[in-house]
């Protein structure tokens, strides 16, 4: 019975990040490639939401591994908040989805597609840096992505700015400035949790290294 309380290898946790970061890019993806061709939406919300559920999986089972098992790779309190930041990132990234398909929308705001490509980016150095976690004494590696997750984050918020200022200064539909509002609010949430997740990762860094 004792076995079942050590992990096999220790590396367990980390490939549950690995994946559950992989999940997320693909649904970034697939997000982007929903608003540069809102022709489909629900089709393409649907893989959104396929993937999203695929993340669940793997976070459901992390944290369950986690009550099951007694030493683990790094602090518990930091597996359970970055396999939880890391589906938040993947369930906001579904909610923009679902909200595209919803309000039926069939074109797309270029500031959307410029923001979700910030996305893209700032999920793509969270699965790096999820990598990176499996050496902890190269603690300057982690660093350094953490550093431009934070810089990704701080883009974001340009554009967000740059996004609704433009918006309300242009659009005359209340609907459309709603709507589109919503959207930009879910994508600078999304891209605000990577930097959630870069916290985690530079506290676990410093401790660790």
């Amino acid at each position: 019975m004792l076995g079942s309380l050590f992990p096999r290898s220790g590396t367990e946790f980390f490939e549950f990040f690995e994946r559950h970061a992989a999940k997320t890019l693909e649904a970034a993806r697939c997000l982007h490639a929903l608003l540069q061709d809102p022709q489909d939406t629900e089709r393409d919300a649907a893989r959104i939401k396929s993937i999203e559920h695929e993340g669940d999986q793997i976070t459901h089972r992390a944290i369950e591994m986690l009550h099951q098992t007694f030493l683990t790779p790094i602090d518990r309190a930091d597996i359970h908040r970055l396999i939880t930041r890391l589906d938040d990132i993947l369930d906001l990234v579904d909610s923009t989805a679902e909200r595209i398909w919803l309000y039926r929308l069939t074109t797309a705001e270029p500031d959307a597609l410029d923001l979700t490509a910030v996305l893209i980016n700032a999920v793509a150095e969270v699965e790096k840096a999820m990598t990176q976690l499996r050496n902890l004494k190269d603690r300057n590696a982690i660093l350094r992505t953490c550093m431009e997750i934070n810089r990704l984050e701080n883009e974001g918020d340009q554009l967000i700015r740059r996004a609704v200022a433009r918006l309300f200064r242009e659009e005359r539909d209340a609907i459309q400035v709603l709507t589109w509002k919503e959207i930009y609010d879910y994508l600078e949430d999304a891209v605000d949790r990577c930097e959630d997740v870069a916290n985690v990762l530079e506290g676990v860094a410093l401790e660790y290294a």
